[in-house]
């Protein structure tokens, strides 16, 4: 994969189009769920991964306390699916939550990419519960 990536961080919903077209494209259209978008969106930081001015992925992250951070909402565009642009999203959120004096995140995994999460430090905490249709655990990593 060609790593002249550029890396776009908001806050809110400040230059939110092109994250919230992926997630629509993704959560809503590929997947099928119906709550995609919620009041956190207002006060979280979203991350936008562009290659050549094309948004191709996402991924968003909010305070639970002042030292841990909830990461949420990564998605790739199918066409960057395998080439491990997911792992790049997870760390630059991980990275920001750092520079934002964080130690811990966590987040919502579906459970079919729980393995993804599992291979870049994240154990599991708790049960599996549903999203909507979809069975989920929480996870969470020290930074």
């Amino acid at each position: 994969m060609n790593d002249k990536l550029e890396y776009q961080f908001n806050y809110g919903k400040e230059d939110f189009g092109d994250a919230e077209k992926i997630r629509q494209l993704i959560f809503v259209e590929e997947q099928g769920f119906e709550n995609e978008f919620d009041e956190i969106d207002e006060h979280a930081y979203h991350v936008v991964v562009y290659q050549d001015n094309h948004a191709i992925a996402t991924g968003r992250m909010y305070f639970e306390d002042e030292k841990t951070m909830i990461l949420g909402r990564i998605a790739v565009i199918k066409e960057y699916r395998g080439t491990g642009l997911g792992n790049k999203v997870v760390k630059s959120l991980e990275n920001k939550a750092k520079e934002l004096n964080c130690t811990t995140v966590k987040l919502s995994a579906q459970q079919r990419a729980q393995m993804f999460y599992e291979k870049l430090g994240y154990h599991s905490i708790g049960e599996i519960y549903y999203d909507e249709w979809c069975p989920h655990i929480t996870m969470s990593k020290n930074i």
